[in-house]
């Protein structure tokens, strides 16, 4: 106890705050990161980019991190102001989107019938376009309902600049690597194989389940003006 009497005020409210700025970091990424599953959305980079030699396939993933990163940054901008346009509540907000990840979610738990990011259609209208970076990889595979949904959540939660920069600077991170991901998606899927991924994404489709979770009981504690 003596210790800690001699320990100015000052360090402890700096120790709180970077605690609190790295836990909101933390689930903001590990949010995010989640509904993206970037590593889903390899096998279906590869498919697209098939014929595609190594540079237009580098080149594709480069433009599709940065229309996700553009996507993503501009929800988190903007997405409180076209709420409060067409008058919807935050704690609508964060229902809806929660009941949105929880889709994904489900699908991610059964990635076998239900877990397509893309469907068969939309899959075969890719192959015959010459870009695919913006649809369908940035949009809707890597930046689609839930990512979205997930970053105008934790908007509506920002109580300042601090935390609008925490949320940019996971999106920054997030972006970085599903890119990461996305450039070695020839090697991984080779050592990691389906049954890999199909497992690593049943773990982030109930890590998103538990978020999506998390958001309807905001939203509804938040209505009713309760703590939950």
């Amino acid at each position: 106890m003596l210790m800690f009497e001699f320990i100015p005020n000052t360090v402890l409210l700096h120790t709180a705050a970077l605690i609190g700025a790295w836990g909101l970091f933390f689930a903001s990424f590990t949010s995010l990161f989640s509904v993206v599953n970037p590593l889903a959305a390899m096998p279906i980079f590869l498919s697209l980019t098939d014929r595609f030699t190594e540079k237009e396939r580098v080149h594709t993933a480069n433009k599709a991190a940065i229309y996700m990163f553009c996507v993503l940054i501009t929800f988190m901008l903007i997405g409180t102001f076209i709420l409060s346009f067409f008058g919807i509540s935050l704690a609508g907000i964060r229902i809806a989107g929660g009941l949105i990840i929880m889709r994904a979610a489900y699908g991610m738990l059964n990635p076998e019938s239900a877990g397509k990011k893309l469907s068969d259609e939309d899959q075969a209208a890719a192959l015959q376009k010459e870009d695919v970076s913006f649809s369908p990889l940035a949009l809707p595979l890597l930046s689609g309902p839930g990512s979205i949904a997930v970053v105008i959540g934790f908007t509506t939660q920002a109580e300042g600049v601090m935390d609008y920069l925490i949320n940019g600077i996971s999106i920054v991170s997030v972006v970085a690597v599903t890119y990461g991901l996305l450039r070695l998606a020839p090697i991984s899927v080779k050592y990691i194989g389906h049954t890999g991924l199909n497992v690593l994404t049943r773990l982030m489709g109930f890590i998103a389940l538990a978020i999506s979770v998390q958001f309807i009981l905001s939203g509804i504690s938040r209505y009713f003006g309760i703590g939950i």
